[in-house]
């Protein structure tokens, strides 16, 4: 049983896996009180991301049980500390994948705190005062408001709900590598979670957009759905070969094996391919594609707080918002199943309010 801090006092509800079987069951629990650099947040919406999977099977070897998953959340102020100013109860807010980092390095102090060697996950990651930390399947959230996201008030808090994980973490490498600029070509590989708001984004500021699936069946809904310019079949060979060299970028959402090496002839001369999933296994670079293209593979998780906000006051701007499947409490279990199948379009968010209940 995981050790509770003398603080945590606040009994919450929530849903947890309890061992590899990856499935959850209501578990209660108990919170730290609010702090007075502390939101205490009523959750409202979760999305269900892969890695909630990963944890829950602890397919990275370090899942901590029992695990609460969630680092998509959408909700409610109910509480401010004395030292929050930027927040005040009744605010709508998300909350990503860190609640927490040593806000004194280097990366801090350029906010990238999203690459702090002390960041602390939403979930499964471990406080300063030694607590293990519990995700968004659960019915409250306390948390440093640095941390913490504004949500625009055009935007619903379900279907914004994944952007505070799949929308920034396209975001974030599309931001820091010229994506984001009109006139441009990019490529999507993977038309999930993350490849549906990454085209979305694209969409949006003025990129041709071309989708790069496995699955012909795609098709259709990546062009008349999205409104993608442009897909391709990556099995292929003869659509491959006649789209090489036509994209300015690649953002890969891919979370299983592959290799990188016929993507990246689909590259421009110094095309950069930007990879944001996490395979467990690793993915296979041949360097010839990369040293005759002066091409660049670049990596990238999640972002930092000052870009979060940016993105959900872009979306705002743009009306961009998640496709999502809205599931209850009791169809959680049922929802992992099918996002295991990849049988979700595009993302399954929980109503934890009960909305939908």
């Amino acid at each position: 049983m995981k050790a509770t801090a003398a603080n945590h006092t606040q009994t919450v509800a929530g849903w947890a896996a309890m061992n590899e079987c990856c499935k959850v069951e209501p578990f209660i629990f108990e919170r730290r009180e609010n702090g007075v650099d502390d939101v205490t947040i009523k959750v409202q919406y979760c999305g269900m991301c892969h890695t909630d999977l990963h944890f829950m099977k602890n397919d990275w070897g370090i899942t901590m049980y029992p695990v609460v998953p969630g680092h998509e959340v959408t909700g409610v102020v109910t509480a401010v500390g004395a030292n929050v100013s930027d927040f005040k109860v009744s605010d709508r807010v998300g909350v990503g994948c860190i609640v927490g980092a040593c806000l004194d390095c280097d990366h801090c102090h350029r906010s990238e705190e999203n690459y702090c060697e002390k960041l602390v996950l939403t979930y499964n990651g471990i406080l300063p005062d030694g607590s293990v930390t519990y995700g968004g399947y659960s019915e409250t959230l306390v948390v440093h408001s640095k941390f913490v996201a504004r949500i625009p008030d055009s935007l619903p808090l379900d279907a914004a709900a994944p952007l505070l994980c799949a929308g920034i973490t396209v975001f974030s490498p599309m931001k820091q590598h010229g994506m984001l600029r009109s006139g441009g070509s990019l490529g999507v590989v993977g038309l999930g979670g993350l490849g549906h708001i990454a085209v979305k984004f694209g969409k949006a500021f003025g990129l041709r957009v071309t989708v790069i699936s496995t699955s012909p069946a795609k098709e259709k809904e990546a062009r008349e759905g999205l409104k993608a310019d442009d897909f391709i079949v990556s099995t292929d060979e003869k659509q491959m070969q006649a789209k090489a060299k036509s994209l300015d970028y690649i953002i890969d959402t891919v979370p299983a094996k592959h290799s990188l090496g016929p993507l990246l002839e689909l590259l421009k001369f110094k095309g950069v391919l930007a990879l944001v999933a996490a395979p467990d296994q690793p993915v296979e670079l041949p360097s010839f594609p990369l040293i005759f293209g002066r091409r660049t593979v670049s990596g990238s998780i999640t972002g930092s707080m000052k870009e979060t906000q940016e993105m959900l006051d872009l979306c705002g701007e743009h009306n961009i918002t998640c496709d999502i499947e809205l599931v209850s409490t009791d169809g959680i279990n049922e929802a992992l199943a099918r996002l295991a199948r990849n049988d979700v379009r595009y993302r399954f968010v929980i109503d934890i309010g009960g909305d939908s209940n």
